[in-house]
């Protein structure tokens, strides 16, 4: 598959790395003020030799040196002989732009898009939905919720009338904070100025450790399970985030979880969906139960009508995680 990638930060340049061993050609990239797209010929700065894709190397480097990706402009890139667009721009909320409307760009060329960003997933689904019904591409979004782990894959395999809930630990950074609290007793700001010196949380963290980032991908499950269980789109309920009810783990005092591991439990930052609501808050869990995974680990639980109980764990973020799980997307769209 020929793939043209819009984003350039940890994930996209992962892709643009990792997508030759997945059997796909980077044939264009852009960032926010720059792009190269491979001209067929050889010989353009950026092209590899035979011309028929970028030179990835040299597009990570340029990067990496001059903050840019090539000479050309973002659009051309968009503009470019792509079979499938993969969307990794930065997450924005409300009317998910630009990501949203380089999906339906790709969209109305009837290309495919597998996204990494989860403003349009989770704020347009409505939207994205009608504009694959105009389109003979398809969108995929595997890497919107939980990074590697393969949540969204595996709703649709068990099929989304059959799923009754999926809940779990779904962002690394509050669950190193939760994690370190527990285990140090330390207090919040100690482990959150800890964090952001070792790179796990941003200096603004807010996203994170309100729960932001967490209620997205739970709606973008509850989304996945609303539609996926009727017949008809008409009859699904849209959420966005304005539908979650959040809670973050800012006012999450130490006492508190010291008085929990004197009771053999721990707290933990859960996000739960059904087809009808969707709710991100601390919990108390069990200390030694699934799901106290510790660190940056994230682990999605999905209950089942006729399966019971299915676990998967793993890591829910980083550049070369994410990127896999963009990359099998575009596997299952061949």
């Amino acid at each position: 598959m020929k793939l043209a990638v819009i984003g350039a930060g940890a994930v996209g340049r992962s892709v643009v790395e990792l997508a030759g061993g997945y059997g796909h050609e980077v044939v264009a990239v852009a960032d926010s003020s720059s792009a190269v797209v491979a001209d067929g010929e050889g010989g353009t700065p950026g092209t590899d030799d035979s011309g028929i894709g970028v030179d990835s190397d040299a597009v990570v480097a340029r990067k990496a040196e001059r903050g840019i990706v090539g000479d050309g402009d973002p659009a051309d890139a968009l503009a470019a002989d792509y079979d499938v667009l993969v969307e990794a721009t930065p997450t924005t909320l409300d009317d998910a732009e630009p990501g949203f409307s380089h999906v339906t760009t790709a969209l109305e060329r009837d290309r495919h898009a597998v996204l990494a960003n989860k403003g349009p997933v989770a704020e347009r689904f409505g939207d994205l939905r009608a504009a694959v019904d105009d389109s003979d591409g398809e969108i995929r979004f595997e890497a919107t919720v939980g990074g590697a782990i393969p949540a969204v894959s595996t709703v649709e395999d068990i099929e989304p009338g059959h799923v009754t809930a999926v809940r779990g630990v779904l962002n690394g950074t509050a669950n190193f904070i939760l994690t370190r609290m527990a285990a140090e007793g330390l207090d919040y700001d100690h482990v959150l100025a800890e964090a952001q010196d070792l790179g796990v949380a941003e200096a603004d963290p807010s996203f994170d450790v309100d729960g932001t980032d967490a209620a997205l991908k739970c709606v973008i499950l509850a989304n996945v399970l609303s539609f996926g269980a009727v017949d008809d789109p008409a009859d699904a309920r849209e959420f966005t985030l304005d539908d979650a009810a959040v809670e973050g783990i800012r006012d999450a005092p130490g006492s508190a979880l010291r008085l929990a591991a004197e009771d053999g439990r721990t707290v933990r930052l859960i996000g739960e969906a059904t087809g009808d609501t969707v709710r991100v808050a601390p919990r108390l869990v069990p200390e030694n139960g699934t799901l106290a995974v510790s660190g940056t680990q994230n682990i999605v639980q999905i209950e089942t009508s006729h399966a019971g109980r299915l676990n998967i764990s793993g890591r829910g973020a980083g550049g070369p995680e994410t990127a896999s799980a963009v990359l099998g997307d575009v596997g299952r769209l061949e």
